[in-house]
C-alpha cells in the first residue's frame, strides 16, 4: 500500500491498464523523477480509471482554468470532443471548466464573461457563435483585446484574428454523393441543417458540386441538427423519390431512417442513409449508420496545441486548419437501383454492418 491511499494498490492492474511496466508505476506513486511526462499522466489517468484515490504527494496545483464552451450534450459528437479536450488539457497540467448552454439558460457571452472573471487562462468555443454568420464577430475581437487567448472549433469568420479548427466540410459531402453514386443511386438528396452556420453552408457547397441539379429539383431539406429535424427532412426527400440521403449530422440520419421505415422501406435495400459525424456507438444502430467520420481526436488535440501555443505567448494568426474526414461504411448505404454493388473509399468499418 501507498501512503495517502485508502485501498491496497495493484501495481499489476495500474501498469497493464496504463500499457506501463510496473516499476514505472511505482516511480510515479512515489513521486520519483525520470519519468515523462506523457508517460506519468498514463499512470495518474490509469490510477483514475481503476477507483482508487491519488496519494496525496499526486496532487498537483492545477496550471490554471481553460473553459470549455460547447452548445450542448444531446448530440453525441459534442461530448466526445469535450472529452478528448478535457483529457488533453489535464495532460498539460490544466483544469478544464466545462460550459453548456441550454435553451432559456447563459448565452455565449455570460458564459465568458463568468469564465473571465474567474480568471481562465484561456477559452476553446466548440460549435459557437463564431459558426454563425448573422452573429456579430466583435465579441471575439474584444476578447482577444482583452488578452484572453481562445481557439475556436467547427466554424470561420475572417473577421476573427483566431486559429480556427474544422473538418473539411465540402470534401465530406462530396465523399457521401461519391460512395452512394457508386453504389447505383441517381436521386439523392442532403438533409442539411440551416445554411447561416458554416459548416452547414460548405457541406451543401460540397453536395451541390456533386449534384448540380439537387437544388432545383427541391432535393436539399434545411432543417435542425437533431432527429425530428432528419425526420422532417427525411419525409420530403422520400416523397421526391430518393433512393440515397445525405445528413449533416448522425440524430439527422436516424431521423431519416425513421422516416423511411414509416412508410414502409427498408434500409438499405429500398433506402440508403449516409450521416456525419462518426458519433460514439453510431457503429451499434440498426442498421449500423454508414457516416463521414470527424476526425476529433486530431482535431482537439490540435484546438489544445493552438491554446496553449497562444497562452505561451506565441503570435497567432487568423488560420484555419482543415482536418480530412473519413467514409466510414457500414450497413446503412447499399446497391441502389442502377448500382452494380460497387463503392468508394471506405474506411476501416468497411463491411461491418
Amino acid at each position: 500500500m501507498v501512503a495517502g491511499v485508502t485501498s491496497p494498490l495493484r501495481l499489476t492492474d495500474i501498469a497493464a491498464q496504463a500499457q506501463v511496466s510496473e516499476a514505472t508505476v511505482s516511480r510515479v506513486l512515489n513521486g520519483k523523477s525520470g519519468v515523462a511526462a506523457g508517460t506519468r499522466h498514463k499512470v495518474l489517468a490509469a490510477l483514475d480509471l481503476l477507483g482508487y484515490e491519488r496519494p496525496v504527494r499526486l496532487k498537483r496545483r492545477s496550471n490554471g482554468l481553460v473553459g470549455l464552451l460547447i452548445p450542448e450534450l444531446t448530440n453525441p459528437i459534442f461530448p466526445a470532443f469535450a472529452q478528448v479536450i478535457e483529457q488533453a488539457l489535464a495532460g498539460h497540467g490544466y483544469t478544464p471548466v466545462l460550459c453548456t448552454q441550454t435553451p432559456g439558460g447563459a448565452t455565449e457571452d455570460e458564459l465568458v464573461e463568468q469564465l473571465e472573471e474567474r480568471g481562465v487562462t484561456g477559452i476553446v468555443f466548440l460549435s459557437g457563435l463564431h459558426a454563425d454568420t448573422h452573429a456579430d464577430p466583435s465579441r471575439y475581437q474584444r476578447l482577444a483585446a482583452r488578452g484572453t487567448p481562445f481557439v475556436l472549433i467547427n466554424g470561420f469568420n475572417e473577421q476573427v484574428n483566431a486559429p480556427f479548427i474544422s473538418p473539411d466540410d465540402r470534401a465530406a459531402a462530396d465523399m457521401a454523393v461519391r460512395h452512394l453514386e457508386d453504389l447505383g443511386h441517381r436521386r439523392i438528396g442532403l438533409a442539411i441543417g440551416p445554411t447561416r452556420y458554416v459548416p452547414s453552408a460548405r457541406k451543401e457547397q460540397g453536395f451541390v458540386a456533386a449534384c448540380p441539379s439537387a437544388e432545383s429539383e427541391g432535393l436539399i431539406q434545411r432543417t435542425l441538427f437533431t432527429v425530428e429535424g432528419g425526420h422532417a427532412a427525411g419525409g420530403a426527400l422520400l416523397d421526391r423519390g430518393c433512393t440515397g440521403v445525405v445528413c449533416g449530422s448522425d440524430p439527422m440520419a436516424l431521423g431519416v431512417i425513421r422516416a423511411a421505415r414509416e412508410r414502409g422501406l427498408r434500409v438499405p435495400e429500398d433506402v440508403s442513409v449516409v450521416g456525419f459525424d462518426d458519433s460514439p456507438l453510431i457503429a451499434f444502430t440498426d442498421p449500423p449508420l454508414t457516416t463521414v467520420r470527424q476526425p476529433v481526436r486530431a482535431m482537439a488535440t490540435a484546438a489544445v496545441g493552438a491554446l496553449l501555443e497562444a497562452v505561451a505567448g506565441t503570435p497567432v494568426q487568423r488560420t484555419e486548419y482543415v482536418f480530412q474526414p473519413e467514409l466510414v461504411v457500414r450497413g446503412s448505404t447499399g446497391q441502389g437501383p442502377g448500382g452494380s454493388g460497387a463503392s468508394g473509399a471506405v474506411g476501416p468499418d468497411s463491411g461491418g454492418g
